[in-house]
Order: C-alpha cells, then sequence, then structure tokens
C-alpha cells in the first residue's frame, strides 16, 4: 500500500474507521459541525464526495483518535511511540557512549538515518497538473469557514515549507492560512517559528521568501512536522525516522523549495517582506476567536500543482477535543524520552488534553533532595520550545499516577502550603491568543511543588500515606469471584457517587 494520504485513507476505510458522506454539504459551518459531533464520539474519518462549489472531496477527522494518530506512524499500540522517542532522543542531544550497549544503539540510530534520507521524484504525482499566472484561483479548493464570526476561509493543516536564506536548511510547519483573494493568503504563525525566523533574514537580506503550502500529505509527515527538532534538522528526515525509509520529495516548479512529492495539492509562492494584510478574527484553539491582525505576512501565489482527482484533507481548531488535541497526545508519548534526556529526574509527564495538550504539565520525579520539585519545574520550562508556553507546570511524586486526575488533586492538596509550595515568574514571552494576560505576548507561569516535602522544606515529620495491607489485598483480588463480584471490575469507581462523570 502506498505511504500517502490515498494509502492511509483506504488502510482506515479496511478498518472501518472511514465514513463517505455522499449528500451534498457546505463547507461554509456545515462540515466543521458534522466533523465537530464525530470528534466528540470519538467517530471516524469523514470523506465528504459532494461539497458545495467545489469539484474536489474533503477529507476531515482523518487523525481524530490516538489509535488513527498511531497507525499514521506505521505502529499499532500508542506505547510503541515512545520507542520512536527513545530514537529520536539520541539524535537530539548525542553524548559519547560509555557502555557497549549505548555504543550498538547510537550505531543502529545512525543507520536508520542513512535510510531516513529523502529521495528526488523526477515524475511526482503532485505535479500532474500545473495551473500557473492568472490561472491560479485559490477559491476552487473547498476552503473551510469554521465558526459564524470567522473573517473567511481558513486552510490549516498545510506544511509551509520555507528555506534559510543563509543555511538553506528548510523549516516545516503547519501555521493557519486565511484566504484573501484568488491569488493570496494570509498567515498566522508565532515569532519563535522556523519560518518567521527566515523572513526576518530575508528582509535583512532584502530579499522576498519562497514559500511553498503542501495540502494533503501522508498524514506521518504531518507529526513529524510538529515534532520539535534542533534549528539545524530537517523535518524531512524525522519523516523518514518516523515511516522507516526515506520520503520522496518534488522540486518545485516557480519557488527554490522541495515538497512531498505524492502531495495532493501544492501551493507556491513568496512573501514580501513588510507586504502584510488584515487576519483573523478566527477561531483559534484556545476555544475564543483570536483578534485581528493587521500586520499578519501576505503570501502571493503565482502556481498551484496538484494530482488527478485530488483530495482536500483538512481540520479545525478550537476548544477540546479536536483533532490537533489527538495528535498532541501521541506527540506527549513521543517527547517523554526527549525530555527525560534533557532533564533525566523526570519520570513523566503528561500533558492533559483539557488544557489545550500544552498550557498545563503533570511531571512526576524521583525527588532526592530540597527544592527538587522547583528546579524540575524551571528544568521543564526550557527543555524543549514549545514547552515554553506552558503556563501551569505540576510537580508529583512518582508514586502518583500523573494520568489520573484525582490522585493529582489529591496531590496538591494534601501536600501543597501555597505560600512555600507555589512560585510565580513574571513577564515570560507568551502565546499573543491567551487572552487570560495582561498584556498580549507577555504573561506569567506557575509551579507548584506538589511533592511530599523534606527537611529543611518543612520542619514538620510527614507521616505514612495511608495503604491496604498487601497480604489481604492479594487475599481479596484471589477471592473476588468467590464473593459473587465477578461481575464488577476491582476498584471500579461509580461516577454517580461524586455527582459528575469521570470518564
Amino acid at each position: 500500500m502506498p505511504r500517502d494520504l490515498r494509502g492511509f485513507i483506504q488502510q482506515l476505510e479496511q478498518r472501518g474507521k472511514l465514513r463517505r458522506i455522499k449528500a451534498l454539504v457546505d463547507p461554509e459551518l456545515e462540515i466543521s459541525e458534522i466533523a465537530t459531533r464525530m470528534l466528540q464520539s470519538g467517530g471516524p474519518a469523514l470523506l465528504f464526495e459532494n461539497v458545495k462549489g467545489s469539484d474536489y472531496p474533503v477529507a476531515v477527522n482523518v487523525m481524530g483518535t490516538v489509535e488513527r494518530v498511531t497507525w499514521a506512524m506505521n505502529m499499532e499500540q500508542p506505547e510503541e511511540l515512545e520507542d520512536l522517542g527513545k530514537k529520536l532522543a539520541i539524535l537530539y542531544q548525542p553524548r559519547p557512549p560509555k557502555k557497549i550497549k549505548q555504543a550498538i544503539d547510537l550505531g543502529k540510530v545512525l543507520f536508520d538515518v542513512v535510510k531516513a534520507k529523502p529521495d528526488r521524484d523526477l515524475f511526482p504525482a503532485c505535479q500532474q497538473i500545473v495551473i500557473k499566472g492568472d490561472d491560479v484561483d485559490l477559491t476552487k479548493i473547498p476552503m473551510l469557514q469554521v465558526y459564524p464570526g470567522d473573517a473567511g476561509k481558513v486552510l490549516t493543516l498545510g506544511l509551509m515549507i520555507t528555506k534559510d536564506p543563509e543555511t538553506k536548511i528548510p523549516n516545516v510547519g503547519v501555521y493557519r492560512l486565511q484566504l484573501q483573494s484568488n491569488n493570496t493568503m494570509t498567515v498566522q504563525w508565532l515569532s519563535v517559528r522556523g519560518s518567521t525566523r527566515h523572513l526576518r533574514k530575508a528582509a535583512e537580506r532584502g530579499e522576498k521568501l519562497d514559500v511553498a503550502v503542501a495540502v494533503g500529505v501522508d498524514p506521518l509527515v504531518i507529526m513529524a512536522a510538529a515534532t520539535p527538532l534542533p534549528i539545524d534538522m530537517s523535518e524531512w528526515l524525522f519523516a523518514g525516522l518516523y515511516g522507516g525509509k526515506g520520503i520522496n520529495l518534488a522540486k518545485c516548479k516557480t519557488v527554490d523549495l522541495e515538497v512531498p512529492a505524492d502531495a495532493e495539492f501544492v501551493l507556491e509562492g513568496t512573501i514580501t517582506p513588510g507586504e502584510t494584510a488584515t487576519d483573523g478574527p478566527a477561531g483559534d484553539h484556545m476555544g475564543y476567536y483570536g483578534p485581528s491582525n493587521d500586520n499578519a505576512p501576505l503570501i502571493r501565489f503565482n502556481c498551484v500543482t496538484h494530482r488527478k482527482n485530488p483530495i482536500y484533507m483538512t481540520t479545525f481548531s478550537g476548544r477540546p477535543p479536536k483533532e490537533d488535541a489527538m495528535m498532541a497526545i501521541a506527540l506527549n508519548r513521543i517527547y517523554t524520552p526527549i525530555l527525560r534526556q534533557q532533564v533525566p529526574e523526570i519520570i513523566d509527564f503528561f500533558l492533559p488534553m483539557e488544557a489545550l495538550s500544552y498550557k498545563a504539565a503533570v511531571i512526576s520525579i524521583d525527588k532526592s533532595y530540597p527544592g527538587h520539585a522547583r528546579r524540575a519545574a524551571l528544568a521543564f520550562w526550557s527543555a524543549l520550545p514549545q514547552f515554553s508556553y506552558t503556563k501551569f507546570v505540576i510537580v508529583v511524586d512518582k508514586e502518583i499516577n500523573i494520568r489520573d486526575a484525582r490522585a493529582v488533586v489529591w496531590a496538591i492538596t494534601s501536600k501543597v502550603d501555597p505560600v512555600r509550595d507555589v512560585f510565580i515568574l513574571p513577564d515570560n514571552p507568551f502565546d499573543g491568543l491567551d487572552f487570560a494576560t495582561e498584556k498580549a505576548g507577555l504573561g506569567s507561569k506557575m509551579g507548584i511543588d506538589a511533592t511530599t516535602k523534606v527537611y529543611p522544606e518543612t520542619d514538620r515529620h510527614w507521616n505514612d500515606e495511608l495503604t491496604a495491607d498487601p497480604d489481604t489485598a492479594d487475599l481479596v483480588s484471589r477471592r473476588w469471584a468467590e464473593y459473587g463480584l465477578d461481575d464488577l471490575q476491582m476498584g471500579e469507581v461509580d461516577p454517580n457517587l461524586f455527582g459528575y462523570d469521570m470518564k
């Protein structure tokens, strides 16, 4: 089966995880409303085959569950993602091996890197149809209007490719673009992203910045683009590592960039530094409408290429659950080994979907000295670029199940004295879409030490936690069916007992 979007859609259909919709649907509001309901219920991917005003089908909710994200990564179980993270950790911060096993592991990873080198496709599927100049009409692409207050239609799951004007190293990112005219779009991105650095360098050199947007690519490549990488490493290489072999790239027709050869659509254009337009308002991942931006970079597209009978793959942001939240859960597992290498005392960490998958983190540590929790929180914020926007970090002991909200709340309420254990870092660079901050782009962070305190953190003796007698617990487990309770799970909690649904 080919490793592209079509191959993945075929895989989903064979596994009963795709539904084809033949009824006429409107890309303005209707498709997103249907997809939202599917996301909330953990439903299948959707392929709308009859879209109002367009000749192209629309695929949405393709990675709407962790299960499907795992399949996109060529794996069957989410637990396997940590093994991939271990491989990436070796490359992220390589160290001289001290043991034979470490040398062997490093050798295996380097061999995988050789296999992951991209290949060039001389007759790429993405260029079966080529449209240039005045014939370019982006309005033919069935972009969605997701929310009634959106300023216009948006493209949300395209890979934007740019290149450093000096080093020529490409950057691949996923940004929201808003349609402005038949051949222009604005882009919404954060100042710390690679493409923004490229635009600043192009401005310093008095040059335009070449841009390509690949839409409808292998979902595995999207996951590679969303993975935090060292600045000088290519997302194409990591996509090859994810897939076990190098991906095929194609040289663009009008700009000096390479794109996935099997993309459904490729938009080619340039950004002239200083040329801007008003972007937004648009629904965003925080669950609110993002503000208008009068200085959003304007992309002028001069060429569109696409496959024969292309499929438009899209998604949209908003209050979880959304597709990006499912992707973040999978990335959480990949990040874990990388984070452990950067901050060895961290046993595990969790970014709850309900906290927008990055605004709050719970980390567990093997505490060994006073102040250890605070050090771990500070190290977490600086470990990877995207963690700099995490607003709350809660540090707990290694015995706490960080994915159990009841256990985390118990740790906070039983182990935290707010004056001693809560610390605030003011005036940090922040997500401009976070309306909770007093100033746009500048906010504070909170660390909460919910670990058991040791001297001199406290002078009080900390009594032992309550635990069951192990022999009795084993006896009850063995006799559970004998009690006539075999139809009930041992330890299962009745949500009605607490007055709310805990699932």
